[in-house]
């Protein structure tokens, strides 16, 4: 059985190596956060971190993940909501259904991590996640927020 550190805890999952890595977490694990949305790594709202990589879980096979990296779910990304991307998103109040929210907050963490001052190009290169409801330019300052919230957090 394949073992998985996730959000800080190893969880020893009962799959075949070729289950994609989203219906482990949704399906075994209960973590219903991480959304399907196409199935095909194009939506992204499925994004988790690997290793602090975002990665597209539907087209990640369980069998490709290493017990030794480090999956970090939108469950595991704060406790009690107080990263600054969930904070930015709650303030500039991004989204309208909502469904597509949690892979966009992933893939807004984890530009902040290797930007943290982006600029506007930075974001639209890094934010390939689709939202139906078109919030995109409510992303874009909620990102930016969120780049503000984690520089003063440093100070």
């Amino acid at each position: 059985m394949p073992k998985l550190q996730i959000n800080g805890q190893t969880r020893e999952v009962d799959v075949e190596a070729d289950t994609p890595l989203l219906w482990v977490l949704r399906e075994q694990l209960a973590m219903t956060g991480t959304k399907y949305g196409c199935g095909v790594a194009q939506c992204g709202a499925c994004s988790v971190h690997i290793n602090g990589e975002v990665r597209r879980s539907c087209s990640v096979p369980v069998g490709t993940v290493a017990e030794s990296d480090r999956i970090v779910t939108i469950e595991g990304l704060s406790n009690n909501r107080t990263h600054p991307v969930q904070q930015a998103w709650a303030q500039v109040d991004v989204p309208q259904c909502g469904y597509c929210q949690s892979g966009q907050i992933m893939a807004a963490a984890a530009l902040l991590v290797t930007r943290p001052e982006p600029t506007d190009a930075d974001i639209d290169a890094a934010m390939t996640n689709i939202c139906r409801c078109g919030t995109y330019q409510r992303i874009r300052a909620a990102v930016h927020l969120a780049a503000a919230i984690g520089s003063a957090r440093k100070s």
